[in-house]
């Protein structure tokens, strides 16, 4: 079926047509995520998204006791810091995506629940910055806070939910992307930046040509990766777009054509929604499989 998105004119240019138990609410604090504890029922595991190299932070309402903490495989993190109330951990270069490390929290007052569990399993890119836990009765604030979250969140739904449909009415190539104004009289603006990406000694693939694009409302970035001689298949399963600052661009898909084979040579496209001109980088650009294997680039700038 004709695709109306970004990526189809991408193609003409370059001419190639059993899971942990959550129970999450809104935090108090923008950002941040929120675990409420139970005391009543059997204790659930909750899971944290964590990151070599990137902190991550938790708060809680009650006081912990610092000698009930136990962290698995505690000296593959370089930093485990223990607060009155407060845990923040930061994974060594060590840990390997989808590796998984149970945390173990007690509190100090005695109350229900006495303890929290937690799994912290391991992204080759992004990791929860904050998380909120509760054990205490939530206030009318939270709920209001929830509430708010919840009706922005629905909007983004709706918002998203229009956008799909429109990519769906929408005719194919050219037609549809100026249909949706995707594209308008300035057209794509294209850069090559293979010469000007920083790669990192760690990266399973070589990458071989890298360009940027800019058109109305979005940028993407097409890289061209190698496996290596003896190396399984790759296929890449997500991306992220990251600024200096640690801000995020928002990934719109990640297209290949088909697993990159054996020591040969394949295009990834990334799409990111981007409306403002202003945004050019230098952003790094992070890509990885269902597995360790990941490929980090640097210095990524757009037209």
């Amino acid at each position: 079926m004709p695709s109306s998105s970004f990526v189809v004119l991408l193609g003409l240019v370059f001419t190639s047509a059993a899971a942990p138990a959550q129970s999450d609410f809104s935090a108090s604090t923008p950002g941040a995520r929120r675990i409420e504890l139970h005391p009543e029922g059997s204790p659930a595991v909750f899971e944290i998204v964590v990151s070599a190299g990137l902190s991550t932070g938790i708060y809680f309402d009650s006081d912990l006791m610092r000698d009930g903490i136990e962290l698995e495989g505690r000296e593959r993190f370089t930093l485990l810091d223990v607060g009155q109330a407060t845990l923040r951990l930061v994974p060594s270069s060590r840990v390997m995506p989808g590796e998984r490390f149970r945390l173990f929290v007690r509190f100090k007052d005695g109350a229900a629940p006495l303890s929290a569990s937690f799994l912290l399993r391991v992204h080759p890119a992004k990791a929860d910055p904050l998380i909120e836990v509760y054990r205490a009765k939530r206030t009318i604030e939270t709920y209001q806070q929830e509430a708010t979250e919840l009706r922005s969140e629905l909007m983004h739904c709706q918002q998203e939910s229009s956008r799909l449909r429109a990519e769906h009415d929408a005719p194919g190539g050219l037609a549809g992307l100026l249909a949706m104004g995707i594209l308008d009289e300035t057209g794509i603006a294209a850069r090559l930046v293979t010469k000007d990406v920083l790669k990192s000694s760690g990266n399973a693939l070589a990458a071989t040509f890298v360009t940027t694009f800019r058109a109305k409302k979005g940028v993407a970035v097409a890289v061209h990766l190698a496996t290596k001689a003896g190396d399984q298949p790759w296929s890449a399963k997500g991306a992220i777009l990251r600024s200096k600052s640690g801000a995020e661009l928002k990934v719109l898909r990640v297209w290949q054509e088909q697993p990159i084979p054996m020591a040969e040579l394949r295009r990834i496209v990334v799409e990111a929604e981007a409306p403002e001109a202003s945004i050019q980088g230098p952003y790094s650009l992070t890509l990885w499989e269902d597995g360790p294997r990941t490929v980090t680039l640097g210095n990524v700038a757009f037209p």
